[in-house]
């Protein structure tokens, strides 16, 4: 079945798949190859706001508008938001969280091989919060313009998720204990908590 819808969508973009394009779709996951080959007239775009989205995030990450924490932190919300945001602007509210939950299954590939994430092994408690962002961003009506300030906004107000740190990074169970690294190691479930995005260390 994969086979025939590779084939298919080779065919139906013939004209317009050049070779840096197959590399860039070899390069991808899984869930997210299958993501393409369902949706092969919006990938490019899509493709295109993804790396928009991180530009931005990585620009918020710099400036003192968040905790410029990109991992688990607010410019983390802030990225899926956004990127959730311009995607149902762009290709279509199912599309977009198609696409979203692809990248959460690719998460999952990504934690049973134990690679890093953001500088991190993914996990169960990251998903859900990337999940739950991106149903935020999904419900934005904005234009690109006031898009940063409306998604900073919500973050200040507590409406996006985050995962409970101390002051010095440290991942902490919902009733503020520090939980040691050791014990997050190859684990997909475990104690983080999920808080709202305006939580105070």
């Amino acid at each position: 079945m994969k086979n025939l819808l590779l084939i298919v969508f080779l065919l139906s973009s013939f004209s317009s798949f050049s070779q840096s394009n197959w590399q860039q779709f070899k390069k991808l996951s899984s869930p997210k190859k299958t993501w393409v080959l369902f949706h092969p007239f919006k990938a490019k775009r899509a493709f295109e706001i993804s790396k928009e989205a991180n530009r931005v995030a990585d620009s918020i990450k710099k400036s003192p508008l968040l905790d410029g924490d990109a991992a688990g932190g607010q410019v983390d919300a802030f990225r899926h938001a956004y990127w959730m945001a311009r995607l149902r602007k762009e290709i279509g509210k199912n599309a977009a969280r198609s696409l979203g939950k692809a990248h959460e299954k690719e998460n999952y590939q990504t934690y049973k091989e134990r690679k890093l994430e953001d500088g991190v092994v993914p996990d169960k408690i990251s998903s859900d919060m990337d999940l739950f962002n991106n149903e935020v961003g999904l419900s934005i009506s904005s234009t690109k313009k006031g898009l940063v300030y409306k998604i900073i906004n919500l973050i200040h107000k507590g409406k996006l998720k985050v995962i409970k740190k101390d002051a010095n990074g440290n991942f902490l169970t919902c009733d503020g204990f520090i939980i040691p690294p050791d014990s997050l190691k190859g684990k997909w479930v475990n104690n983080k908590c999920l808080v709202h995005s305006n939580y105070k260390q």
